[in-house]
C-alpha cells in the first residue's frame, strides 16, 4: 500500500475507451511534450516554467520526475517518455499529486473515534433515493466488515461526513470538469470539510456496470474520508483508476485491509476478514486460468485480471477483465482464437462468449452444447485452434471440432496423453504459436512440437510474462 497522503484526496477513474488505445494513436512531436509537460506538473510538481530554464537543467528535472511516475506505476524506468509512458498518461486518473507537498505528516490523519456518522445531503436524480442510500450504506460497510470503525446514518445536523452530489465549482477549491473527467473527490479526516465526499452531479450514476458505479465509487472514496491514499497496487480498492467489479459478492481486497487495519487496527471480528490479493507476475507459484491469442497479442487470464503480451513491443501489461467487457464474468476457464473468421471464443462453466477484436458479439452468451458436447461436460479445461480444427480439453481428454463443418469429430474424445505425449497431467491452459502447442500446467508450460509430436521444452510459466 502507497504511503498515506494528507490534502483532499481527488478520484478521477478512467473510462473504458482507453481499452482500445493503440501506442500508434499516441500524439506526436509537440504534442507528446504538451501531454508530458501537463502530466508531470499536475502530479509530480514539475515546475511550470521548466521548459523556459536552461536547457541541460529542465531536461534533468524531467527525466526525474519521468522516472518518479514510471516507478510509481511499475512501468520500466527509463527517464523517457516511451511509448507506455505516453499511454499511462493518456488514462484518467487521480487529480492527487503522487509526490511532494502530498506526502505523510506526523501522527497520520484519523478519525480519533470509531463510531462514525454520515449525512447524505443531497441525491442524484439518476438513481433513486433508496438505491442511493443502500449504495453509500453498502460502501461504508466494506470498511466496517474489517475494521473497528461503525457508521451510523444522520437524517439532519452535524455529521462526521457529508456526502453531496455537486457540480462544477462548489466552494472547495475543487471544481468539477463535467462528465468523464474527475468523478469524485474526499477530503481526509478532521474537522469541517475533512471527511466529507463530493460526487459530480454531471456524472452518470448506476448501480450497474454501465457508466460509474455508485457503491466502487463511494467505497473508494471512503477510503480517503478515512485517511487512506491511492495504492500502487493495481487491484486494491483504492487504486486510483476505476475498474468494475461485481458488486453483489465484493469482497475488499488485502491491500485495502492491510491499509485500513494500519491505521485503526484489527476488526472487532473473532475471525480476522481477509480478502483477495492480486496475482504477481513473477510468483514461481503463479498458475493460469486461460490463455488465447488476439490478432498478435497474447492474453493470459488469472481470476478477474489478465495479462496483454504485446509481442512486438515485448511489454506485459495487468489489466481487469472489467476494464475491457464489463459484462463479462472473471474466472474465464478456457479461451481459443479463431483467425479465420476474427473471432476470440471465452469459456466459463457451460458458457461461452464470442470476440471480434475486443468487442462482445451480440447473441452471447451461449452453450457449450452447441458444439457438440455431451450433457456430462459441464465446463472446458482449455481450447485451441489450429488450421480449421479446434481442440478442447476437459480432464484427462480432448475433443477435436471441425471449425469448417462446424461439428465435433467422431471418436472423440480421446485420452490426451496417447496423443500429446509427454502431457501427462491435466491442462490448466494452452495456446499456439508456429508449431507449437503450449501446453500450461500448474506453474510450469510444455512446448509440444506438432511435427515431431513430442514435448521439446519445459519452463516455467512465468517466462511468458518476461520473469526471469
Amino acid at each position: 500500500m502507497s504511503s498515506l497522503k494528507v490534502l483532499p484526496l481527488l478520484l478521477l477513474f478512467h473510462t473504458q475507451l482507453f481499452k482500445a488505445f493503440p501506442v500508434s494513436s499516441q500524439p506526436k512531436g509537440e504534442k507528446n511534450i504538451e501531454v508530458v509537460q501537463n502530466y508531470l506538473e499536475k502530479f509530480y510538481q514539475l515546475p511550470k516554467d521548466v521548459y523556459q530554464s536552461e536547457r541541460k537543467n529542465s531536461a534533468s528535472v524531467i527525466v526525474e520526475k519521468l522516472k518518479e511516475m514510471q516507478q510509481f506505476f511499475g512501468l520500466t524506468v527509463t527517464g523517457k517518455p516511451n511509448a507506455e509512458t505516453l499511454e499511462m498518461m493518456q488514462k484518467p486518473r487521480c487529480g492527487v499529486p503522487d509526490t511532494g507537498e502530498f506526502m505523510l505528516t506526523p501522527g497520520y490523519p484519523r478519525w480519533k473515534h470509531t463510531n462514525l456518522t454520515y449525512r447524505i445531503i443531497n441525491y442524484t436524480p439518476q438513481l433513486s433515493e433508496d438505491d442511493v442510500e443502500a449504495a453509500i450504506k453498502k460502501a461504508f460497510q466494506v470498511w466496517s466488515d474489517v475494521s473497528p470503525l461503525s457508521f451510523t446514518k444522520a437524517s439532519q445536523g452535524e455529521a462526521d461526513i457529508n456526502i453531496a452530489f455537486v457540480q462544477g465549482a462548489h466552494g472547495d477549491n475543487s471544481p468539477f470538469d463535467g462528465p468523464n473527467g474527475i468523478l469524485a473527490h474526499a477530503f481526509q479526516p478532521g474537522q469541517g470539510i475533512g471527511g466529507d465526499a463530493h460526487f459530480d452531479a454531471e456524472e452518470t450514476w448506476t448501480k450497474t456496470s454501465e457508466n460509474y458505479n455508485l457503491f466502487l465509487v463511494a467505497a473508494h472514496e471512503f477510503g480517503h474520508s478515512l485517511g487512506l491514499s491511492h495504492s500502487s497496487d493495481p487491484g486494491a480498492l483504492m487504486y486510483p483508476n476505476y475498474a468494475f467489479s461485481e458488486t453483489s459478492t465484493y469482497l475488499l481486497p488485502q491491500d485495502d485491509i492491510n491499509g485500513i487495519q494500519a491505521i485503526y487496527g484489527p476488526s472487532d471480528n473473532p475471525v480476522q476478514p481477509t480478502g483477495p490479493s492480486t496475482p504477481t507476475a513473477c510468483d514461481p507459484r503463479l498458475t493460469f486460468d486461460a490463455i488465447t491469442t488476439l490478432r498478435g497479442e497474447i492474453l493470459f487470464f488469472k481470476d478477474k485480471y489478465f495479462w496483454r503480451r504485446h509481442p512486438q513491443l515485448r511489454r506485459v501489461e495487468l489489466n481487469f477483465i472489467s476494464l475491457f467487457w464489463p459484462s463479462l464474468p472473471t474466472g474465464i476457464q478456457a479461451a481459443y482464437e479463431d483467425s479465420d473468421r476474427d473471432l476470440v471464443f471465452l469459456f466459463k462453466g457451460n458458457q461461452y462468449w464470442a470476440l471480434n477484436g475486443y468487442d462482445i458479439q451480440q447473441g452471447y452468451p451461449k452453450d457449450i452444447s452447441n458444439y457438440g458436447f455431451p450433457s456430462n461436460v459441464q465446463a472446458i479445461d482449455a481450447a485451441v485452434s489450429y488450421r480449421t480444427k479446434t481442440y478442447f480439453f476437459v480432464n484427462n481428454q480432448f475433443w477435436r471440432y471441425d471449425n469448417e463443418r462446424q461439428s465435433m469429430e467422431p471418436g472423440y474424445p480421446k485420452s490426451i496423453a496417447s496423443t500429446f505425449q509427454g502431457i501427462d497431467s491435466r491442462v490448466d491452459a494452452v495456446f499456439q504459436e508456429n508449431d507449437f502447442f503450449l501446453f500450461f500446467s500448474g506453474p510450469r508450460y510444455y512446448a509440444f512440437n506438432l511435427n515431431g509430436r513430442r514435448v521439446t521444452g519445459v519452463d516455467r510459466s512465468i517466462r511468458w510474462l518476461n520473469c526471469r
